[in-house]
């Protein structure tokens, strides 16, 4: 049956009109914090104790994110986001009370809720829309641009960090002493560009989708020229996700065109085509002659696995591994990894932790902490690739932020099986863990949107 309308009786005030909601940046103010942690990594630190400029900025992001759910009064996080979110916390409280000192492990406790809890709570919270979405993910091209030309300049004029002998490793502006940040925020941006070439929003501008394309391209060579074995590999399962979950031609093409590019790259201009097929090389040499990093890394990995074995269920303490490190590690394990280079002198660098996050959380959290922050993690991918699916069928606009949802939550995921928690770029972790939080846990109407 149609509707039928009404008239207002006479003299009855007519129905107010609906109040326009802001536009513009007056309504995207609160992006500003994030937009300034995902920014500000690049700066040095400036404070003692690890804190740096976008650990404020993140801290700002969360007293924004909490001011303006007491302000407005709106419902925070769902029933389910706020359970998968929280999770982690639970772990990483036992840990820290069951340690043998908990007052040594609240530094812990604080950076571990910030990374995994309260960012990524905020990011889900502060993000409105899928556009919100896409601000923060320029960012992260941003930065990486930034830091790829930075980057190669330091390969191409020998100014970067000691790698073989020679000044050549690209570390951007982290030094090092993070050895990993450049290769990090690059394959940030890399992903992030390559998933917007793939399914570029339908409003936006006929040149964005070739300019994404070149960007994610270009990326390629400060990503090669960072020499981290790790990140190749956790980015080039992150691409062959993403080009899983679009159409197979597009899929085979963009294959043959990073194929092409690698092939011109590094075999027709020879950029770093040795050292790279050396670097390659030796992630298979484990058991034959293995490099003294993998034979560190290796050696770390087996302490970590004793401890757990010595305290199965809550591990030792947050803050735990380095001083149990040596009880654990056989005496194969060196006193220390070298660094030079990118206007820093020779200096000794103690390894603290497994290098790799699962294995430090298992042996300082237990499988109590384990299962809770793997747990949450798989519940944030799964549902990321769920949405992601049932968006794409139904031809809704905002493909393309879960494209970059699930190449970096399973960027993160497989990365960390090379790396963990440590320096200026651990809060980015905890903004795209936001991100892929958001796109997999958000109201359909808002992760759906243009």
């Amino acid at each position: 049956m149609a509707a039928t309308l009404t008239a207002p009786a006479p003299g009855a005030p007519a129905p107010a009109a609906p109040r326009p909601s802001p536009g513009g940046w007056r309504s995207r103010w609160p992006l500003l914090p994030l937009i300034a942690t995902v920014l500000l990594p690049a700066l040095p630190y400036a404070l003692g104790g690890g804190v740096g400029p976008a650990d404020i900025a993140s801290a700002v992001a969360v007293l924004v994110c909490g001011g303006r759910l007491l302000h407005l009064r709106r419902r925070p996080l769902s029933g389910t986001a706020a359970l998968v979110l929280g999770l982690p916390a639970v772990g990483f409280v036992v840990a820290t009370v069951t340690a043998a000192d908990p007052a040594a492990a609240l530094p812990g406790l604080v950076r571990y809720l910030q990374v995994f809890v309260l960012v990524p709570a905020a990011v889900c919270l502060l993000l409105k829309d899928a556009c919100g979405f896409r601000i923060v993910t320029g960012a992260l091209v941003l930065l990486a641009l930034v830091q790829g030309v930075v980057g190669v300049d330091q390969y191409v004029t020998g100014t970067g960090a000691s790698y073989m002998g020679e000044d050549l490793r690209a570390v951007g502006t982290f030094g090092p002493s993070d050895i990993m940040g450049m290769a990090t925020v690059v394959a940030y941006g890399l992903l992030a560009a390559a998933a917007c070439a793939l399914r570029t929003p339908r409003t936006a501008p006929a040149w964005l989708r070739p300019c994404a394309a070149v960007v994610a391209v270009g990326l390629i060579v400060p990503l090669a020229l960072s020499f981290s074995r790790g990140v190749w590999i956790a980015t080039a399962a992150a691409l062959l996700v993403a080009l899983a979950l679009t159409d197979r031609r597009q899929a085979l093409t963009s294959l043959a065109v990073l194929g092409a590019t690698g092939v011109v790259l590094v075999g027709g201009f020879g950029i770093g085509s040795e050292m790279i097929a050396d670097r390659a090389a030796s992630v298979t040499q484990v058991a034959q002659a293995p490099d003294r990093s993998v034979n560190d890394r290796y050696t770390m990995w087996s302490a970590a696995g004793s401890m757990w074995r010595e305290q199965p269920m809550s591990g030792v303490g947050l803050k735990g591994f380095p001083d149990h490190r040596d009880a654990y590690a056989s005496i194969g394990l060196s006193s220390g990894s070298d660094t030079a280079g990118a206007g820093q002198e020779f200096r000794k660098q103690a390894l603290l932790s497994p290098h790799n996050m699962y294995l430090l959380i298992l042996s300082e959290q237990g499988l109590i902490g384990l299962t809770a922050v793997v747990g949450s993690w798989a519940a944030i991918l799964i549902g990321a690739v769920r949405r992601l699916v049932r968006v794409r069928a139904r031809g809704d606009t905002a493909v393309d932020c879960g494209l970059v949802a699930v190449a970096l939550m399973t960027w993160q995921s497989v990365n960390f099986l090379y790396s963990d928690i440590g320096g200026p770029t651990t809060v980015l972790g905890g903004v795209v863990l936001g991100l892929a939080a958001w796109w997999a846990l958000a109201e359909p109407e808002k992760a759906g949107s243009a």
